[in-house]
């Protein structure tokens, strides 16, 4: 599952800077999160690093792009060059 960045956002610029993967980026009046680069951080931490940092809480899982755990390792992967480990 991706995340997403709703309309309760102020700004504050402290989630752009935690996201490992580069998703979160200035949009026109609030920032916005890249589906194709957000892995909710896995991979890199153990819980969503924007979410953790966000002062109102408005980083919720974007319904559109619901992903398995096991797809967004495979994302992780692809974003950092990596192939699957054999099974």
């Amino acid at each position: 599952m991706a995340l997403m960045i709703t309309d309760e956002c102020i700004n504050c610029d402290v989630c752009e800077p935690e996201c490992p993967n580069n998703a979160i980026f200035m949009g026109v009046q609030i920032y916005q999160i890249d589906a194709a680069k957000c892995t909710e951080c896995v991979g890199h931490y153990d819980e969503p690093q924007c979410v953790q940092v966000c002062p109102v809480a408005c980083i919720p899982v974007d319904p559109q792009h619901v992903e398995s755990q096991d797809t967004l390792w495979a994302k992780y992967r692809s974003l950092e060059g990596q192939q699957a480990p054999n099974a």
